[in-house]
């Protein structure tokens, strides 16, 4: 029996899937769980990829003319109550603020004092408190539409968490429309949808079905919810966006209204649409493998180490001279519009010194020393390559090739994804196969996404929930019109359906 090679996280991926997937957000030293229960720490490493996608995704926000605001944190109670239906989604979840302040207890400690008029409810999302500031900035068709997004972070009480995935308090952002008729409205549902397909794809490099989610899925309140879902590496769905057409449901409960070109008053037809820091984790679980964290080049924190090889004793100034000397010419490019960053790494740690950088993902290790210097060449080893893979390159030739190779890694992240999601996705239609692929989905190396018939039944739909903690996770919007019969009931249907275990 071959002896398996040593990798930097352990457990692997296929020995304990969860437990890999926190062993490199701590090798990477991206995040830490908080002293607040059900709450994380972002450090620099992670919130450097979240301010990397922040920027980017800004970009193609106000190309669609959307413009940033900020709402408040909380939110009266009695705003959420207008909403039946969106309460009750979210009721289970809400945090609620009850008093304004502490007083001394008479024992040492502190009490609550100062109860409120109003329980007020951290924001678990925030169509209701800006809906109030809609209606008061809507009077005439004139002053639609109103497009707005804010940055900010929620609260969801969750009862399990898992770091980026699923957290009690997470960063996201939020966008909300209000729109004069209901074409308007849906199409800046597809829009918006469209604009987190290009981002997801192109810069984090994840392939990702687009569909529709099913009634019992749909966004608490909305007419209609959109979403992109794609596969990780245990072959369990993440949800990487929404966009909801709202209808008039929120318009009507947050009298959005306004007066149309007929003179006529009417309720406004809005949208919401939202992502969130759950994508870091999905980035971590659709790329990464048993030796850390590996980053698309497009949303890394650095796009390349200099590791210049010192000798204790020797001079090395020319070393270090050459090392900074090849960071400013990178660091002088461009990389689709983001300025190049560039880490030297002069420690003098040995082999942990690379370790250390595998582990934290980045795109390119290079390595210099005297022999390299007199040879004009580098040594390059690339991530998404077996780590003890290196190459020597002219150093010429490997800065004028430098964002090529970052966009040679990237395609290959984005290609391998497709690959392992292709090879891992059936079209299934006898039940007991279906069921025994799901059954048997527990690990890293069972589960599937099914392409399965489905008869529109909300009770097959639960049944098979229930059963197999499987979900509907979208009807595809290419998913063509065929006939079969429901995977649960065997009635007729007229469309196959992404089924798959999810995050």
């Amino acid at each position: 029996m071959a002896k398996q090679s040593k990798t930097a996280i352990s457990p692997t991926r296929e020995q304990d899937y969860p437990a890999w997937y926190q062993e490199v957000i701590k090798a990477s030293d991206m995040a830490e769980n908080s002293p607040v229960r059900g709450c994380m720490v972002i450090k620099p490493w992670g919130y450097a990829i979240w301010e990397n996608i922040m920027q980017q995704m800004d970009v193609l926000f106000k190309e669609t003319g959307v413009k940033n605001a900020y709402f408040p944190l909380f939110i009266p109670l009695s705003y959420l109550e207008k909403e039946a239906e969106h309460v009750e989604g979210f009721a289970k979840e809400c945090a609620v603020v009850t008093h304004h302040r502490l007083e001394p207890d008479g024992k040492g400690g502190l009490k609550p004092a100062g109860e409120l008029a109003e329980p007020l409810i951290v924001r678990p999302t925030s169509e209701t408190i800006i809906g109030e500031s809609m209606a008061r900035w809507t009077t005439s068709y004139r002053d639609l539409p109103l497009l707005l997004n804010q940055w900010a972070n929620v609260v969801r009480w969750e009862m399990r968490t898992r770091m980026f995935l699923r957290t009690s308090e997470f960063l996201w952002q939020e966008g909300h429309t209000a729109h004069a008729t209901a074409r308007e409205a849906k199409e800046r549902t597809m829009q918006m949808l469209d604009v987190y397909t290009k981002f997801v794809q192109e810069c984090l490099a994840m392939p990702v079905i687009r569909g529709r989610k099913t009634v019992a899925e749909r966004f608490p309140g909305a007419d209609d919810t959109t979403c992109i879902e794609a596969m990780m590496q245990d072959k369990r769905a993440l949800q990487a966006g929404t966009s909801h057409f709202l209808g008039q449901n929120f318009a009507k409960s947050s009298e959005i209204k306004f007066q149309n070109e007929e003179g006529q008053e009417a309720y406004a037809w809005t949208t919401s649409w939202g992502t969130s820091t759950r994508m870091i984790g999905g980035i971590i679980m659709v790329h990464s493998d048993d030796d850390g964290l590996v980053l698309p080049p497009r949303i890394a924190p650095a796009h390349a180490v200099i590791m210049p090889i010192l000798k204790k004793g020797d001079d090395n100034r020319e070393v270090m001279e050459s090392a900074r000397g090849l960071k400013d010419v990178l660091e002088g490019k461009l990389y689709h519009g983001r300025k190049i960053n560039i880490e030297i790494d002069d420690r003098d740690t040995g082999g942990a010194r690379g370790w250390d950088w595998v582990k934290k993902g980045v795109p390119v290790r290079i390595e210099l020393g005297p022999r390299d210097i007199e040879q004009n060449m580098v040594s390059v080893a690339r991530r998404d390559q077996a780590v003890n893979e290196k190459q020597s390159i002219n150093r010429e030739e490997f800065i004028s090739e430098f964002t090529n190779i970052l966009d040679n890694i990237q395609d290959t992240l984005f290609n391998r994804a497709i690959a392992f999601r292709k090879e891992n996705t059936f079209e299934i239609d006898d039940k007991k196969a279906f069921y025994k692929i799901y059954q048997k989905a527990r690990g890293y190396k069972n589960g599937a996404f099914v392409m399965a018939h489905w008869c529109g039944s909300q009770d097959c739909e639960s049944t098979i929930k229930d059963h197999l903690s499987v979900t509907i996770r979208c009807i595809p919007f290419d998913s063509p019109v065929e006939e079969g019969s429901c995977i649960c009931c065997g009635n007729s249907s007229s469309r196959r359906v992404l089924f798959a275990k999810a995050y």
